[in-house]
């Protein structure tokens, strides 16, 4: 265990802050679960008090610092966001890629009823006969598009350009700007069952790009000036993601604790090393400023990139700045899990 007084910048963060973020993510933790005695209590602590909250979070937790199997106390911490892209209801010359909800053919196998070991982890693929085997990748769904044999799976509107899609997949969730100017908000509702490969690794590989310049924009940048070669490196990622449409509101998108994430506050995080609804103390630096970042965050989501113990995925907020900043982070970073102490 590791003493608050020695984490990195805890004595000046804005702890009720952290506090409400949470408490929102209460919602998403059962009744069973070590945190819901202490989301009980956080609900009574008095809200706007710094002083107050901070006293909460070192009276109900413990900090213990999370090391990586090879021993290093350091590791990758990414960002993500919530893009906003153009598209239409209906398909036209300028809006010809589908947004597919989940088709009706996709089969979800949860192997925790045939193995206990085996609980959260999930099989997907389709019925061929009387077996099942692996669904589509993205390079077999966009040329069934191409062919005109598409997906049996609603088509929620058209995308504008693929390469904005692909990011939103990636993202994992996003607004479509309609023509008429009405938003309609995404978010994830499954995936093909293929794992994910980031492209930017691709590129490096090729030589394409140099390993120290990968980002969001730099992979843009590369594609724009490729287009030839666009279809062929974005169906290196053979990952594809289907999507449901969400009420309309200001909130962020829905993590996969099934709460909507806060800018600055929420993480992704690998659910093997954190639960999901657990504080977490994170320390690193912002990728334009190399300034700290010291802050409590809470882990309420996760993403098929992150994968890891010292590894998080820093939820930046929505639009074009949050896209420059997350497009670009890619620090070195360090976690301490907030759990709850033993109340025997």
């Amino acid at each position: 265990m590791v003493a608050f007084a020695e984490l990195p910048g805890w004595a000046a963060d804005r702890h009720a802050e952290a506090l409400v973020v949470f408490i929102a993510g209460c919602k998403g933790v059962k009744p069973n679960q070590p945190l819901s005695d202490v989301c009980v209590a956080a609900r009574g602590v008095p809200a706007g008090d710094d002083t107050a909250a901070r006293a909460f979070f070192e009276a109900r937790f413990e900090a213990v610092e999370l090391v990586n199997a090879n021993g290093s106390s350091e590791g990758l911490v990414t960002g993500y966001y919530e893009p906003v892209i153009r598209a239409c209801r209906s398909r036209k010359p300028d809006c010809s890629v589908p947004v597919h909800g989940v088709p009706d053919d996709l089969l979800t196998i949860d192997l925790t009823a045939i193995d206990p070991d085996l609980k959260g982890k999930r099989l997907r693929g389709r019925l061929d006969g009387r077996k099942v085997v692996p669904y589509a990748s993205r390079a077999e769904i966009d040329a069934r598009t191409a062919n005109g044999k598409p997906l049996v799976a609603p088509v929620l509107a058209w995308a504008a350009d693929p390469v904005d899609l692909f990011f939103m997949q990636v993202q994992g969730s996003g607004r479509l700007l309609l023509e008429d100017g009405s938003v309609l908000r995404l978010g994830y509702a499954d995936q093909n069952g293929h794992p994910y490969k980031p492209v930017g690794r691709v590129l490096v590989d090729r030589g394409a790009l140099a390993r120290d310049g990968v980002s969001m924009q730099s992979i843009r940048d590369w594609l724009a000036a490729h287009p030839d070669q666009r279809d062929t490196v974005l169906a290196t990622n053979p990952s594809y993601v289907f999507f449901r449409e969400l009420p309309a509101s200001d909130d962020g998108p829905i993590g996969s604790l099934g709460v909507p994430l806060t800018a600055g506050r929420s993480i992704a995080v690998d659910v093997n090393a954190i639960p999901l609804g657990s504080p977490v103390w994170l320390a690193t630096t912002d990728p334009d400023t190399a300034a700290p970042i010291q802050r409590l965050m809470a882990a309420q989501d996760t993403g098929g990139a992150i994968r890891g113990t010292v590894r998080a995925d820093l939820f930046w907020g929505r639009g074009e700045a949050a896209a420059h900043t997350a497009g670009r982070m890619q620090q070195a970073g360090r976690l301490w899990l907030l759990r709850p102490r033993s109340t025997n």
